[in-house]
């Protein structure tokens, strides 16, 4: 309860300022979030294997600087693709200061969290190609992007034994592998996925499917009566939506879905009507990066895809991800507000009847 209503007193403050404010300090948040980011790699408090928080000393409260890293680096690209329109297609001008920024923060985030790197990269990519960036240049990053991926695949496949479940302890080359970071556990739940039907499920998919299994086509068992929540590992987090599938039903997942895509639709909308580049961009980076969380978490939940830690934003338990989470909807509403202040003194420019009272005949009357 009380980060839902510091979370609500954020959203409303920052919805309060204007965000030609955030242009101005997107190149001191980027900066920043970088030795935030190497702090937490190397010195970062480990949790479920994963050094991905900082602990804040006094009030205890874990931060994840990926949330801010992500913040930072929207507002940082977002300000860079309405600088350079102009050069916007040339290599040097126009796409290396935007793309630099995206791999710096992806590399710094993939050591302890794969899944959260690409989803950000993808995200920036997409918003890449509606600010106009070279088809060509978005492809190359594709492919470049793609070599790590095809190699923990490779390695996936070339490791893999049949249904033996400690497979990747086993060959000299994957134990001295594993050894590196999460790389055995990227491996391993790429196996996983490949050689489901080949290899056991692992528990986390087993009880995930169990969960959605026990909910009916339309109501479930009823808010609060979920079985699997108390055998689910991370139920009320990564896998919260197989709960909320468990407890009401197809119908309830198909709504919570439908309302991701309205709060999209609506921020496209907010895009579409942004006089400012900044500000659209803003929108429409801030606005992919939650629903596409949030899709990738759906689709853990339902097996589609490989497990990560992908949260449901503004479902899922947690402190500092909610909080940023609610910084970024206060921002686009920020930007929202001002397309409504600056289309309401449009109108306040024109008649009732839609003739401009600055015209020569109106001042002359």
């Amino acid at each position: 309860m009380i980060f839902t209503v510091v979370g609500l007193l954020l959203i409303y403050f920052l919805h309060r300022v204007n965000y030609t404010l955030f242009s101005r300090i997107a190149t001191l948040l980027f900066l920043a979030s970088i030795p935030l980011l190497l702090y937490t790699l190397f010195f970062g408090a480990k949790i479920n294997d994963g050094s991905r928080w900082i602990k804040l000393p006094i009030i205890n409260l874990t931060i994840q600087t990926s949330d801010f890293a992500k913040l930072a680096l929207f507002m940082y690209i977002s300000k860079m693709l309405s600088k350079k329109q102009e050069v916007i297609k040339d290599f040097r001008k126009g796409f290396l200061p935007v793309v630099t920024p995206v791999l710096i923060i992806c590399a710094l985030i993939m050591p302890a969290n794969l899944s959260n790197a690409l989803l950000t990269g993808a995200t920036a990519l997409l918003l890449m190609f509606i600010g106009r960036i070279s088809f060509k240049h978005i492809f190359l990053t594709i492919f470049l992007a793609a070599i790590p991926v095809s190699f923990i695949i490779a390695v996936a496949m070339l490791t893999y034994e049949g249904k033996v479940r400690e497979d990747i302890s086993k060959p000299v080359v994957a134990e001295k592998m594993k050894s590196v970071g999460r790389f055995g556990t990227w491996v391993k739940r790429v196996q996983d996925f490949i050689y489901a039907a080949d290899a056991e499920t692992p528990y986390q998919v087993q009880q995930a499917k169990m969960a959605i299994s026990n909910g009916s086509l339309f109501f479930g068992l009823g808010p609060g009566n979920s079985r699997q929540r108390n055998f689910l590992p991370q139920a009320y987090n990564d896998f919260i939506y197989s709960i909320i599938i468990e407890e009401y039903g197809l119908l309830g997942g198909a709504i919570l879905m439908f309302i991701y895509l309205v709060f999209l639709f609506r921020c496209i909308s907010i895009f579409r009507r942004c006089p400012y580049a900044f500000g659209a961009f803003l929108a429409l980076g801030l606005s992919f990066t939650l629903v596409i969380q949030a899709i990738a978490n759906m689709a853990v939940n339902v097996n589609i895809v490989p497990v990560t830690g992908v949260t449901l934003p503004l479902v899922s338990m947690g402190g500092s991800s909610f909080l940023f989470t609610c910084a970024a909807i206060g921002i686009i509403l920020s930007v929202a507000r001002n397309v409504e202040q600056s289309e309401g003194k449009l109108a306040a420019a024109v008649s009732p009847a839609g003739t401009n009272l600055s015209s020569p005949q109106n001042t002359k009357a």
